[in-house]
């Protein structure tokens, strides 16, 4: 008996770059944001709001990854698997773009948008004001908190984010090409 017996979609699934391209996608996503959710719960390094825009194509990747990677494996039409991948590839490339703007702000090589200012919120009565704002805990975009080897966090999620479009790229030029 061979593998391809014991399990037939094993050569079906291995041979369909529209199955190896969504998964590897849905899995470095989910990995990229357990290490998000990590650095933030257990080592407390709160995310700035331009951070928190950085995991919504993580959002969308897993669970679109998984989808694909899914319909892909039972055969689905091409010009659905197509667009699956685009959407992830764009998706993916969309946030290259986001952690490189993030990252130039840290450099301050350009101003950060505004919110970056942290949050606010109700400060209660005039009386307890001050007190109020000694509590607020401002996370700024144009401060690192983290570099390993020279790059923050934004800096990496540039680098996994092209990696992420060069997996779905190459789906979707195999995929087309089948």
């Amino acid at each position: 008996m061979t593998l391809a017996t014991a399990n037939p979609l094993s050569t079906h699934t291995s041979a369909n770059p529209a199955v190896t391209a969504s998964a590897a996608v849905a899995v470095i996503a989910a990995a990229t944001l357990a290490g998000a959710w990590f650095f933030q719960l257990a080592l407390e390094i709160l995310p700035c709001p331009l951070c928190l825009e950085q995991r919504y194509a993580y959002y969308l990747a897993v669970p679109l990854g998984v989808l694909m990677a899914f319909v892909a494996a039972k055969g689905a039409p091409r010009p659905l698997l197509l667009a699956g991948l685009a959407v992830l590839a764009l998706a993916a490339l969309a946030n290259a773009g986001l952690g490189a703007y993030h990252a130039g702000v840290e450099w301050g090589f350009w101003q950060g948008p505004t919110d970056c200012t942290g949050p606010v919120g109700n400060l209660g009565s005039a009386g307890t004001l001050l007190q109020r704002l000694d509590t607020v805990k401002v996370i700024r975009c144009d401060e690192v908190q983290w570099r390993f080897l020279g790059l923050s966090l934004a800096g990496y999620n540039v680098l996994i984010s092209l990696l992420m479009t060069a997996i779905a790229a190459w789906g979707f030029a195999r995929t087309a090409r089948a």
